[in-house]
């Protein structure tokens, strides 16, 4: 198949976050529909978790939940062994992202009077710290709070932390040694540890004692891990002393942040037998990802290292310059590749594990293509 190609992409190694994350872009189901093979999302290809999915299909919706979900926040906080009232809800990870970050924002519009206000604003202005490559929600909440990005995370009001992190599933470097210097500052910092990739651990081992994870805000979203990314609902376990913060996070909150499904999905993630079936999918996984990376090798794409069930990929240099026109191949083939350059990693392409049908449907793709390119 002969194909035009397009101009080729503007080379660049890397991003700033305020350059990679002026635009959302997501994975997964697109204007084509749901892919099918989707390397796209970092969802659990396992999923979805057969008996959670059963009890999502029986729960009750013909009814309000608990409005202030006092089963569900039992469960959670005897399952994670800390204080029920250091669990507050959310309607989904990205709505505690934007919601944290506003609060952290308000006062720099609130202290200033509108005369003085252009003049006052540089002094109130708070700021908040992302890591290089992360989700790119962290920087357009901060934007929409009026929080200035700093590249010092010593002069942040909000620090924003995930382990493993994505696109790169891997630690964060510093992670233990930035918490323990922050815990000597008197400043009020708020710091946020998004655990969303945490239950997708194939390797490794977490960089953070219990102690230094209540310094933060956990925040918990297991719908990855289920295989239920449909399904919106998130929580976090509040730092320990963090009462008036907390206070004001649940005031901003809408009522009912969390449907009766996500109720569902939440409270089946604390039990025995749900937490049996993930960790035998890991197991899978470990599996799968070795054969998917041994498949991108034979291509001749660079693999980085991972500890999660994805991983960043370099292609040729050849795909990296007509890189739009690659994935519109691909995306018509039905395998749906993420390009990483909202991560700032502009060479690179994320990808998920799949089963091997699902691999070996992407290699003929690729194998396919790649000389038109």
């Amino acid at each position: 198949m002969l194909l035009m190609k397009s101009a080729p992409q503007t080379q660049m190694q890397t991003k700033t976050k305020s350059e990679a994350s002026r635009l959302r872009v997501h994975g997964g189901t697109d204007t084509l529909g749901k892919p099918a093979y989707d390397f796209s999302t970092n969802s659990n290809a396992l999923g979805p978790c057969p008996e959670v999915l059963t009890q999502i299909r029986l729960s009750d919706c013909a009814s309000y939940p608990d409005p202030e979900y006092h089963h569900l926040r039992n469960a959670l906080a005897t399952w994670h062994q800390v204080s029920p009232q250091r669990i507050l809800f959310a309607a989904s990870a990205s709505e505690f992202i934007f919601r944290i970050s506003m609060l952290v924002g308000q006062s720099t519009f609130s202290s200033a009077s509108s005369s003085a206000r252009s003049t006052q604003l540089a002094s109130l202005q708070k700021t908040v710290w992302v890591p290089p490559h992360s989700y790119g929600d962290y920087v357009l909440a901060g934007r929409a709070a009026g929080l200035a990005i700093v590249d010092d995370f010593h002069n942040a009001d909000l620090i924003w932390t995930c382990e493993p992190g994505s696109p790169l599933g891997q630690n964060q470097v510093g992670l233990a040694q930035m918490i323990e210097i922050l815990a000597d500052c008197s400043s009020e910092v708020q710091i946020v540890l998004d655990c969303a990739y945490q239950a997708l651990r194939l390797s490794g081992s977490p960089s953070l004692n219990s102690q230094q994870r209540d310094t933060c805000w956990q925040l918990f979203t297991p719908n990855k891990a289920l295989g239920l990314t449909g399904i919106r609902g998130a929580y976090v376990i509040a730092p320990i002393q963090a009462q008036h913060w907390q206070q004001q996070l649940e005031q901003m909150a809408a009522s009912w942040p969390l449907g009766t499904h996500a109720v569902t999905m939440l409270h089946a993630w604390t039990l025995p037998s749900v937490q049996d079936w993930l960790r035998e999918s890991l197991t899978t996984l470990r599996d799968w990802k070795q054969r998917q990376i041994a498949l991108c090798v034979d291509l001749g794409w660079k693999v980085e290292p991972s500890d999660t069930n994805f991983f960043c990929v370099t292609p040729s240099k050849t795909i990296q310059e007509y890189r739009t026109d690659f994935l519109h191949v691909m995306r018509a083939q039905g395998v749906k590749l993420r390009h990483a350059g909202s991560f700032g990693l502009d060479p690179c392409f994320r990808m998920r594990v799949l089963s091997p049908p699902m691999q070996d449907a992407f290699y003929r793709a690729v194998k396919q293509y790649s000389p038109d390119f």
